[in-house]
């Protein structure tokens, strides 16, 4: 499989940019390419998606485990000519106080990919040699195959530029000027999702597209590719164990074998979309439908009920603060949420989940789940998570462990209720969240390829919800 890690020394140097830029130009030349995202992130990989047309996956080696990192590249990968990893932060930095763990370099050791370095060089010369110099050799299990110099001002200082790097021995692989009309806008979360922009956002990759197919050298780019050695794992699969549930078993939502009944028809677990619940990583809906549900996605700003058959609800991140009035005015949607819940249906909910699940958001009514109030605030909340599970939930037995990631500006309160969804054990020791009934609500973003048994544990209750519900219909005269 070619592959490229695009990497910088810092956030800001365009990363996004170019990878996303990339991805676009190879996938016009007829290439399948498959597109993916170091660290936690949820944005990017929608305007990787939108470049390549497959879905973009993040590779965490802090949430996963580094052991699950080419597996998980290896499985997205497939069937692809060509596999891109846009890189987080500067290339070294990662997990605070864990050393590498979760950096960019760490993902392409894993992935044993040569590194193409963005930098930002529109306040130097000469010192990009030095630079460079240092990122090139500060690792040397990290292969650095090539620069791509951004935000270039002249072509007087693209000489100077492409001077220095041959000094250093470092191949100049790209160039761009500077593009404001390609500029994807920003809010207090970061990029601003492409649900919410959509044909703003096809315009953008389409011209980022056209810059990067114009400044960038994408034969030799691709030749570098060419050059990662052979990968020697088996890629993951969300089909390591059978179905969660039998159909005609106890509770599993299907008609015993020649009873009579209608065919046997899997769980629906309803997956929350749109504009304003935007986050979710791929393997979730892969997991819960080798689980045996089946996936069916809903959008809260517009639908006004649940999916038909609804058994398991997944409300996952986003950014429900931007949309609370038009949420808050689809109330039959707000009060089937609440009516499904307070019958004991599971909901698993992240993040922007929490906050629709909550009685107010910023003084508008949500759905009144939970005893708590939602509100914007001033402080970002942002950092990965050593977790475990303080009660039993329709997502997590108690006891269970997760590694997870909390990026927020809402706060809630209380933060927690009677029984906590989550106990932080690192970095800082503190309850979080709340389980109630059927219910799992948490700030706390996971990555459930980390531990499958949370997808079937889900699948199962959403079956189990089913067959109750199917089983009370029957009874009635």
């Amino acid at each position: 499989m070619p592959r490229l890690v695009v990497a910088a020394p810092s956030s800001g140097s365009g990363k996004t940019t170019v990878a996303t830029g990339l991805m676009a130009a190879f996938a016009e030349r007829g290439l399948a390419v498959s597109p993916h995202k170091a660290g936690p992130d949820y944005i990017d990989p929608g305007y990787h998606a939108l470049a390549t047309g497959r879905p973009g996956r993040n590779l965490d080696a802090f949430m996963c485990g580094p052991e699950l990192v080419a597996p998980l590249f290896a499985h997205g990968a497939a069937g692809c000519d060509l596999a891109l990893v846009e890189g987080v932060m500067g290339l070294y930095d990662g997990a605070a106080g864990r050393g590498e763990l979760a950096s960019t370099a760490q993902v392409a050791k894993l992935l044993r990919a040569p590194v193409v370095l963005v930098v930002d060089a529109s306040s130097q010369s000469r010192s990009v040699a030095a630079l460079v110099h240092g990122f090139a050799s500060f690792d040397p299990q990290v292969r650095l195959g090539g620069v791509i110099l951004n935000k270039v001002g002249s072509d007087r200082h693209e000489v100077m530029l492409r001077e220095a790097l041959e000094e250093a021995g470092m191949p100049v692989l790209g160039v761009l000027r500077r593009a404001p009309q390609v500029a994807t806008p920003s809010r207090h979360l970061g990029l601003v999702p492409v649900a919410e922009r959509h044909a703003d956002a096809l315009a953008a990759v389409a011209a980022l597209a056209g810059q990067v197919r114009a400044g960038c050298d994408l034969d030799a780019l691709m030749a570098l590719a060419r050059t990662a050695p052979p990968l020697s794992c088996e890629p993951w699969s969300p089909h390591p164990a059978p179905p969660a549930f039998e159909a005609g078993g106890s509770g599993s939502g299907g008609p015993d074998p020649g009873d009579g009944a209608a065919p046997y028809r899997r769980p629906v677990v309803a997956v929350a979309g749109g504009p304003a619940f935007t986050f979710s990583y791929a393997e979730h809906a892969e997991l819960l439908t080798a689980a045996g549900a089946e996936v069916v996605t809903f959008d809260p700003l517009r639908d006004e009920a649940l999916p038909e058959g609804t058994g398991g609800l997944v409300i996952g991140g986003g950014f429900p603060e931007v949309y609370a009035p038009e949420l808050s005015a689809n109330e039959p949607l707000r009060a089937a949420v609440s009516a499904f819940a307070a019958a004991g249906g599971p909901v698993a909910a992240e993040c922007a989940g929490l906050l629709y699940l909550a009685r107010s958001l910023d003084g508008k009514p949500m759905c009144g789940v939970l005893d708590a109030d939602a509100r914007m605030s001033e402080r970002l909340t942002l950092g990965y998570r050593e977790a475990v599970a303080v009660s039993d939930s329709s997502l997590a037995a108690a006891g269970t462990r997760l590694r997870g990631h909390e990026f927020h500006r809402t706060v809630i309160e209380p933060g927690a209720g009677a029984d906590p969804a989550w106990g932080f054990t690192h970095p800082e020791r503190r309850v979080e969240g709340f389980v109630r009934q059927g219910v799992h609500a948490s700030y706390l973003h996971t990555h459930w390829a980390a531990e499958p048994s949370v997808a079937r544990r889900f699948a199962q209750a959403a079956a189990a919800r089913t067959g109750a519900v199917r089983d009370a219909a029957a009874a009635r005269p």
